[in-house]
């Protein structure tokens, strides 16, 4: 602060500059701080997210196994998309989508199942059944959803029929 002609009176800077300097300082604090949360690989989140829908798959795939089915392929990919689960189960052709999810923040994880996804999976079961059957082919669609609690253990829900063709 510089004194004025007056004693005792101390003049202030403008406080323009005052503010100018003082809202610089902390937004170049702010974005150093963000730089070091962010994770050195940008593709990071999406490889957590696939090896959760890896660990999701193999756990329904025990799961539907215990339960009496046959996993006939997993992750079997044609022109139309991926299916996670095929299997057999009570004469039954099975199309299983898996849904997995670290926790239901953002809703259950059989809500993520659009109805662009079911018609998907129409698709996937035609391909698939024209390519393996040669009869008739009961199909039925499932979906088993999954929310993770710890590293051991998860909340696994089997929707049978979750959805029908048409």
């Amino acid at each position: 602060m510089a004194a004025s002609s007056e004693a005792g009176v101390l003049e202030r800077p403008a406080i323009k500059e005052k503010k100018a300097k003082s809202a610089s300082a902390p937004k170049r604090k702010a974005r150093e701080g963000s730089r070091k949360r962010r994770p050195a690989d940008p593709n990071a989140q999406g490889r957590r997210n696939q090896a959760l829908g890896a660990r999701g798959e193999e756990a329904a795939a025990r799961f539907l196994q215990r339960n009496g089915y046959t996993i006939l392929e997993r992750n079997w990919t044609c022109f139309a998309g991926e299916a996670d689960i095929i299997a057999v189960n009570d004469e039954a052709l099975v199309f299983v989508e898996v849904k997995t999810r670290r926790n239901a923040d953002k809703g259950l994880p059989s809500e993520a199942v659009t109805r662009a996804k079911r018609e998907k999976y129409e698709r996937i079961a035609l391909a698939y059944i024209q390519d393996h059957f040669f009869g008739e082919a009961v199909v039925r669609f499932d979906v088993v959803a999954i929310i993770v609690l710890s590293d051991d253990r998860a909340f696994i829900r089997h929707h049978l029929g979750a959805y029908s063709v048409g």
